[in-house]
């Protein structure tokens, strides 16, 4: 056997074993009771698969639904969606294993008016079986069903999801690319199955937009602005322009920042149920104190006003505890989010840039500050005026001088 019969003949078992890789996966997946289902479908995310078979007569499908590699901490679901393609209207079939050691499987409509869990109720259509399996083999939920199908119809949306269970509960998906991509189609008939869905991608992009905004004004234009009043106003060449570039820096974060919070509140009226309370009582409390903020400044007394001490430790006090709150919020929406992780590797680049400027800055500044204070000593040494005479009286007699801080 020469050279190039034993590479093809290589190339062949590494082929067959790839393709046989493949199928274990889903055509001959061998099912504990011995199951056996004429059609099954790798579905595109979340490491699930769908087998089925499907009896014309009485218009019915057997169905196992896998989810693999879950623990016994999370909930799985497979849904049909009669007149939709996203969660709204699904009529699920959900499993987990309750604290009693035992698997708990039900079937779940999720309405168009709330989500909060995913509670026990009859669907659309009938049930007549359901049940569930945990292998901790392969760390697989696999439920068990018989749908018998709405007459006159054998194509509709599917929707499958994973969650957290806490005390006998399921609790709110993540809204990972994987989550909001569970979307299809499935033709119990044909065999055929598709991927996406319109809605997903829709709520997808809302909520992209809702990160971006928000991280621009309250994660960078902010800090921006925060930086140019620190360390500008002591050049007195930048007096007044420091203040207005803080003015448009501040403004420009609160008005993307009200996008931001608008497209978040859409997201939230169009997720009923789905709910990050941490994320939306930071985000609350942002709008409050930039709010208050906004209109503290209408009311800012002048430079020689008895009460423009206090205001200025507000302002300061306020104005740091919104960075530290957005900064902490943006790292939270990057959790919900579960974005590519580049671009959480790019945020806090953009922090760490800031606060390297902010070390500098405030270096340059003390050196300038103290510089500047010891050469008004040297020029006006104390009980000396500006024309020599000691005493601290000046050549026409008058009261001593002293010089005015910066």
């Amino acid at each position: 056997m020469d050279r190039l019969q034993k590479t093809l003949l290589f190339s062949c078992v590494l082929f067959y074993a790839f393709a046989s890789t493949l199928a274990q996966d889903c055509k001959n997946y061998a099912f504990s009771s011995n199951t056996k289902f004429s059609t099954c479908s790798s579905l595109p995310v979340q490491n699930s698969f769908l087998h089925w078979t499907y009896d014309p007569t009485n218009h019915t499908a057997d169905i196992a639904f896998r989810h693999g590699g879950v623990s016994t901490s999370r909930w799985v679901a497979w849904a049909l969606n009669i007149d939709k393609s996203g969660m709204t209207g699904a009529q699920s079939l959900v499993a987990f294993q309750n604290s009693s050691g035992q698997m708990s499987a039900y079937t779940s409509p999720v309405a168009s008016t709330g989500i909060s869990t995913l509670t026990a109720g009859k669907l659309s259509f009938e049930v007549p079986m359901i049940r569930a399996e945990f292998l901790s083999s392969n760390s697989e939920i696999i439920i068990y069903a018989t749908l018998k199908l709405p007459t006159g119809r054998t194509s509709f949306n599917q929707v499958w999801q994973e969650g957290p269970v806490s005390s006998d509960n399921p609790g709110a998906h993540a809204l990972a690319s994987a989550n909001t991509n569970s979307v299809g189609t499935v033709d119990f008939s044909s065999g055929q199955t598709s991927a996406g869905g319109g809605v997903g991608n829709s709520k997808r992009r809302k909520r992209n937009v809702h990160g971006v905004l928000n991280t621009v004004a309250w994660g960078i234009l902010l800090p921006l602005g925060a930086l140019t009043a620190r360390y500008l106003k002591v050049f007195k060449s930048a007096d007044p322009a420091w203040f207005y570039l803080h003015a448009f820096c501040q403004s420009s974060a609160y008005i993307v920042g009200v996008a931001g919070w608008g497209t978040g509140l859409k997201l939230g009226s169009d997720s009923p149920g789905i709910t990050y309370d941490k994320h939306r009582n930071i985000g609350i409390t942002l709008f409050c104190l930039g709010t208050l903020q906004v209109f503290a400044l209408l009311l800012r007394p002048k430079k020689d006003h008895k009460y423009r001490l206090y205001w200025n430790i507000y302002h300061h006090a306020i104005g740091y505890a919104v960075i530290a709150l957005s900064i902490a919020n943006i790292f939270e929406g990057f959790d919900i989010l579960d974005p590519a992780k580049k671009w959480k590797r790019a945020y806090i680049g953009v922090i760490i840039f800031l606060a390297a400027v902010a070390a500098i800055l405030e270096a340059l500044t003390w050196f300038i500050v103290l510089k500047r204070k010891d050469d008004e000593s040297d020029k006006y040494p104390q009980g000396v005026n500006g024309n020599g005479n000691g005493n601290g009286v000046n050549g026409y007699g008058h009261g001593g001088y002293r010089p005015q801080a910066a």
